[in-house]
């Protein structure tokens, strides 16, 4: 690939993000995502990093983490040329490990319907947040779960989604991650911080709040890699609770589709029930079954469309 397509390629996603991503939820984002495809110096200063540590939120939260607040264009494109060696290498340690709690929402009407105990594995756990669905409360509207717990988180569900009654019983959790971030560390949590865009209050004192739980109940999230080291986090899970290993926005981060679907394989033979909460395109073929399309992620169980998700847990569009 010539340094023009390069070049290319790096706008397109910046500008991808700014109107599918950052539109309607980030002003701020959607317009430095478009001056940044705009913007030759760094473009090429994204080029110096590999291909997986050019996206918009791992740049925008490491530029934000360095200056302690969110910058405005100007400042913005200063503190990347002049910090370009320090934002280089904070990007290359850290990754957009963005544990967003409001994506238990989204998760819990099919963890409900499920054979109790559980026994829960995520992969790419990060802090570990999203393994504490039994410890938060939920406002579906109408419905209401343990109202009384915080975070609480609410979700717009769509009519036929079979919203719960209770939470679930959960006797054991485990989490994997490359680079698992602990709750009780300072500088963890300012980078979870960081990941929250500015303008979303509401989530950051929602992740606030949830790591204060995680720091309580301390759920274990060890390293390791999807690909090789599933099978034995799989094997310390009870055999008398429902084996569910799910995962939210990860793999998108395997670039290879036949690691995806060894991946998945894999998983199929390991758990008592497997949930995806993905972009369509990180699994296509189950994607291609669906009898609509929308934006956001696509929650499958078992390879089956479930239904249309918010990103963050906002909202639920259960598939008929």
């Amino acid at each position: 690939m010539s340094a023009r397509d390069r070049t290319e390629e790096v706008a397109a996603a910046y500008r991808r993000f700014a109107e599918t991503e950052a539109r309607g939820r980030s002003p701020l984002y959607e317009s430095l995502a478009r001056r940044v495809a705009e913007d030759n110096a760094i473009i090429a200063f994204l080029l110096t990093l590999p291909p997986d540590k050019r996206q918009p939120n791992l740049l925008f939260a490491a530029v934000r983490y360095q200056s302690g607040r969110a910058l405005q264009w100007p400042e913005f494109r200063r503190a990347v040329l002049d910090r370009a060696e320090a934002i280089a290498r904070l990007m290359r340690q850290r990754a957009t490990q963005t544990n967003e709690p409001g994506r238990c929402a989204v998760l819990l009407p099919v963890l409900a319907q499920l054979p109790q105990p559980l026994a829960l594995l995520e992969v790419g756990a990060s802090a570990g947040l999203c393994l504490l669905p039994d410890h938060y409360g939920y406002d579906y509207g109408d419905v209401r779960v343990a109202p009384e717990s915080r975070p609480r988180l609410s979700c717009v569900a769509s009519p036929g989604t079979p919203l719960p009654m209770r939470l679930p019983d959960v006797v054991w959790r485990a989490g994997l991650d490359l680079n698992p971030l602990d709750p009780s560390d300072a500088e963890h949590r300012a980078w979870l911080e960081a990941l929250v865009w500015p303008e979303q209050g509401d989530r950051l004192a929602r992740l606030r709040d949830a790591l204060a739980v995680a720091r309580e109940v301390k759920p274990p999230v060890v390293r390791g890699d999807l690909r090789h080291d599933l099978p034995g986090l799989a094997r310390q899970a009870p055999g008398d609770a429902t084996l569910v290993i799910f995962h939210t926005a990860v793999l998108a981060y395997v670039r290879s589709a036949a690691e995806r679907q060894a991946f998945a394989d894999q998983v199929a033979g390991l758990a008592d029930c497997w949930i995806a909460n993905e972009v369509p395109r990180a699994f296509p073929e189950i994607a291609r079954t669906t009898p609509s399309t929308r934006t956001g992620f696509l929650l499958s169980v078992d390879r089956i469309p479930t239904a249309w998700t918010d990103p963050h847990g906002a909202a639920i569009d259960w598939i008929l």
